[in-house]
Parts: C-alpha cells; sequence; structure tokens
C-alpha cells in the first residue's frame, strides 16, 4: 500500500501498550453471554442451513422488522456515489466468547511497532474519510470510532480483552482493540503477511463500527438472544461476511480516492480472508471442521464476500441477512 509520512494519522488512536496488565468487569461481560464482542477470529466457529435462514426470516416478522430493514435501519441500502477522479491523490509514502488463539504472544514487543503504530493510523484515517463521505451521501453522520493499541490485556466495556482473542470491536464502547503483534502472527503462523493484509483486519472490525451505527449490530443482537446455540452462529457469521464485504468497499472507494493500492495488495487481502476461514483454523487447531461451529464463515465465504465487496465498491451488495448462497 502507498503510505507516507505526510499522508494523515488518525487522532483516534489510544496506545495502552504501556499499561501492565488487564482489568476484569464483575460478572464477565456486560449483558451476559449476548455479543459484546465481534472478532477477526482465529479460533472457532457457525455454520447455516436452510432451516436457519427460514428461522432468521420468521423471528423477524415476528419482531416486526422488514428483513431489508436489516441492512439499512430502514429502507434500502444507499447506493454509493463514484468517488470523484478529481479528488484522486497520490502520496508521497457479541455471540459468545471465542476460544483463545494458539500460541499468539501476549505483551511481546515486536520490532518496528513504531511504524506499526503509523501505519495503523494512517489506515484509521482513511477508513474516517471514506466512512463520512459515504454516510454523508445518504444523509448520515459518521462517528468515528476509536482505536486501542495494547499488549497482552486491557480493559473494555465489553470485559477484558485478551492478545489471544485477536483484534476485536466493542459495540459497548465503539473502539476497536489490537495487539500489534497479532501481526506477526498473521505473517509467521497464518501465512498472511502483507500491509494489505494488515489494513483489511483494521477495515473488517471498521466494517462492525458500521453496522453499529446503521442499527444492524443491535438487531442482530436481539435475534440471536431467542436462538439455539446453532441459528445463533448461522446469524453470526452473516455479520461477519457482511464485515468483510464492507473492508471490501472501503478498500475500493480508497484506492478510487488516494490511489492506495499496488500490485499484489488483492491478493494479500484474498489470501488474508482464505487464510482465517473457520474451516481453515479448525483445521490447523483441532485436525476437523464442524461447520455448526462457524462463527465468522469459511475461507471461500469470506474470499467472496470481500472480494464482493471490493469489486462493486458499494454498500448495498453487501447484503448477507437476505440470500441464500452464502
Amino acid at each position: 500500500m502507498r503510505y507516507g509520512d505526510d499522508d494523515r494519522e488518525s487522532r483516534n488512536v489510544e496506545d495502552r501498550r504501556g499499561e501492565r496488565g488487564g482489568f476484569r468487569f464483575p460478572g464477565g461481560f456486560p449483558g451476559g453471554s449476548g455479543g459484546n464482542r465481534i472478532r477477526i477470529p482465529i479460533g472457532g466457529g457457525g455454520g447455516g442451513s436452510i432451516w436457519t435462514i427460514l428461522i432468521i426470516g420468521g423471528i423477524l416478522m415476528l419482531l416486526g422488522v422488514n428483513p431489508l430493514d436489516l441492512l439499512s435501519g430502514g429502507g434500502q441500502f444507499p447506493q454509493v456515489p463514484q468517488m470523484p477522479e478529481s479528488s484522486r491523490q497520490v502520496p508521497t509514502r457479541q455471540a459468545e466468547r471465542g476460544p483463545n488463539i494458539p500460541g499468539l504472544p501476549g505483551g511481546t514487543q515486536v520490532s518496528g511497532q513504531d511504524d506499526m503504530k503509523r501505519f495503523v493510523s494512517q489506515v484509521l484515517a482513511d477508513t474516517e474519510d471514506v466512512w463520512k463521505q459515504v454516510f454523508t451521501s445518504f444523509g448520515r453522520n459518521y462517528s468515528e470510532p476509536q482505536m486501542v493499541l495494547f499488549s497482552g490485556a486491557t480493559r473494555t466495556a465489553c470485559g477484558t480483552g485478551m492478545a489471544q482473542m485477536g483484534p476485536f470491536y466493542c459495540p459497548l464502547d465503539r473502539k476497536i482493540y489490537i495487539d500489534l503483534s497479532f501481526y506477526d502472527m498473521m505473517k509467521k503462523r497464518f501465512n498472511a503477511p502483507g500491509d494489505f493484509a494488515q489494513a483489511y483486519v483494521i477495515a473488517h472490525e471498521v466494517g462492525h463500527h458500521v453496522q453499529k451505527l446503521l442499527g444492524i449490530a443491535d438487531k442482530v443482537q436481539e435475534m440471536k438472544m431467542s436462538m439455539s446455540e446453532r441459528d445463533a452462529n448461522a446469524v453470526q457469521v452473516r455479520m461477519e461476511l457482511q464485515a468483510d464485504c464492507l473492508a471490501g468497499v472501503w478498500a475500493n472507494l480508497n484506492d478510487q480516492v488516494k490511489n492506495r493500492l499496488q500490485p499484489g495488495d488483492v491478493e494479500e487481502g484474498l489470501n488474508a480472508a482464505s487464510q482465517i476461514g473457520d474451516d481453515m483454523i479448525q483445521r490447523r487447531t483441532q485436525g476437523t471442521v464442524v461447520p455448526d461451529a462457524f462463527t465468522h464463515g469459511s475461507s471461500e465465504q469470506r474470499v467472496r464476500w470481500f472480494k464482493r465487496g471490493l469489486d462493486a465498491g458499494d454498500i448495498s451488495q453487501c447484503d448477507t441477512f437476505n440470500t441464500n448462497a452464502l
């Protein structure tokens, strides 16, 4: 990706890497076991079936929710206008708590983390610029999320955040949490190197923030409270695949404006989406694949929805809730 010292860094980055340890809230996650953390997976699982899809539709109707409204909080998902060519710039340079990621180093500082902090701050700034314009295009204000950098463990409104969980979004405080050692793990253990792969992780979590602002996250959480674990997992898969699609939309629109992508970047992103599919992770960690335990989608599904958003650059293409073909 093309970033340089002159590119803007987000002011919404809180660096807690100097803190020692985390804080555990009494009773665990606020609200019991209901979906307070939305994470990039690296361990764990949801599956789906036609029966699950029928259940989803039926529950939505019983709740008085138009299934189409699930994506927009009211009405059709707005179309995103093409970014103006004149603005193109060339820079100078919450279901259940998921299982831990085996082997992720917590609290270990890796070389180049100052450079990495600059990079993630620049990526977050780009997400702010793109989503602000998108929300403005359909008459909404975009409230920027904060990103918290930590080492090992940290306090969150959703409970104690642990490095072993991987990056995650907490909808209760609207913050993204990441231990930067995760990127070293992506490269060495999950064979997903590259700066665009790293940007994809952030864009996915920002996608969950977009879902929160549009009311999607709250509606999904309400639905899951009355479902079996299997069906709740299936709904969560749709939630995660939509965040992948939104990450692709961001990458497309961001490149239109700022010419960020370089040869090989798209392949890096697609590889990252594939490497963190539930089936790939289950094979790697337990040797067997259990589709009913999926919570983020298979490698093939994650690649397809990320690519769909990347190709279209249009959030109306990210309706994972009203399709039988995930």
